[in-house]
């Protein structure tokens, strides 16, 4: 009971905060406006903030490995590739195919992940996060683009050169690049700089989770289709479950397998709405998932952690 405890606790609060933001949201404190104006200030500031101190002063060859990397490629790729092909029957109309494959996948670990592993492990284990996250995010990016150009318009070729330039040009890679440049050869911050980075980035993941609760609307939930359930479902049981339990088969163990599993388990990323909309696949269907998700992550991750923290796995 008391692993189960320190578990609930370390979850409940990332999403209670979410709540917060939805309940804000209700009472007109924030609006539509404060959202979109927030999740700028997150994603081209803050977060890249936080992620190029946690990388910058790290130890590059303990953070850094490369078979944790390595699998996580190959499971990634591997889903994508089964999941497509088992809805390709099931699921004919493409602009829905490509919001339920990128819904299934693409995890929000940038947000909650990192919120999540900070309550559990404390501030010190956000380094590993985001070594992870300098490496997944170019392949979310990469396969949303795949996924969605090939589904909602057959026939299309895939433009190699604008998805290398929105990868290139993402603020979070650019943040994490120059980062493990300062890590490798031991480039020092100065503390004004570091104290200053240290304002934005304690802003940054209270602010990113009341800006996804904000954009939330759980009416949508009524309204929601059998193909949101299902993805939801995928996202927050299937892939987790088979993905961690092939990351303990290759011996992964502690942090790094809790990296692992809260990767996977982490609801769907808000962006995949975003890019749905924007490339013509059915952004209903993705914005219902991420609600779905969103919601049953509560559940589904402290389960998921429990077990692991049970079997002395984390």
């Amino acid at each position: 009971m008391h692993e189960f405890l320190f578990i609930l606790e370390s979850v409940a609060p990332v999403f209670l905060i979410t709540f917060l933001g939805m309940v804000l949201k209700r009472v007109h404190m924030i609006n539509d406006q404060f959202v979109a104006d927030s999740s700028k200030l997150v994603f081209n500031v803050a977060m890249p903030v936080l992620v190029f101190l946690k990388l910058s002063e790290v130890n590059f060859g303990q953070v850094f490995q490369i078979r944790q990397i390595l699998y996580l490629y190959f499971a990634t790729f591997t889903a994508v590739v089964i999941i497509w092909l088992s809805v390709l029957r099931l699921i004919p109309q493409g602009e829905d195919r490509g919001a339920f494959i990128q819904g299934a996948v693409r995890s929000n670990f940038a947000i909650v992940g990192f919120a999540i592993i900070s309550n559990l492990f404390g501030e010190a284990a956000l380094s590993k996060a985001a070594m992870v996250l300098a490496f997944i995010m170019p392949l979310h990016n990469i396969l949303s683009v795949i996924i969605l150009t090939l589904s909602s318009h057959p026939g299309k070729t895939v433009e190699w050169k604008t998805i290398f330039s929105r990868v290139i040009k993402n603020p979070l890679i650019v943040s994490a690049a120059i980062a493990i440049l300062f890590a490798v050869f031991k480039i020092p911050v100065h503390s004004i700089f570091k104290n200053t980075g240290n304002y934005l980035a304690g802003i940054t993941l209270p602010l990113a989770l009341l800006g996804i609760g904000g954009s939330l609307n759980i009416d949508e939930i009524k309204r929601a289709s059998k193909m949101a359930f299902a993805a939801s479902g995928i996202k927050l049981i299937l892939l987790p479950l088979l993905g961690t339990l092939g990351a303990i088969w290759i011996g992964m163990r502690g942090q790094d397998l809790a990296v692992i599993f809260i990767l996977f388990a982490a609801p769907t990323a808000i962006a995949s709405f975003v890019m749905a909309q924007t490339m013509g696949a059915n952004s209903r269907l993705a914005g219902n998932i991420v609600i779905i998700s969103t919601f049953g992550a509560v559940l589904t991750i402290t389960v998921g952690l429990y077990i692991l923290k049970y079997y002395q796995l984390i």
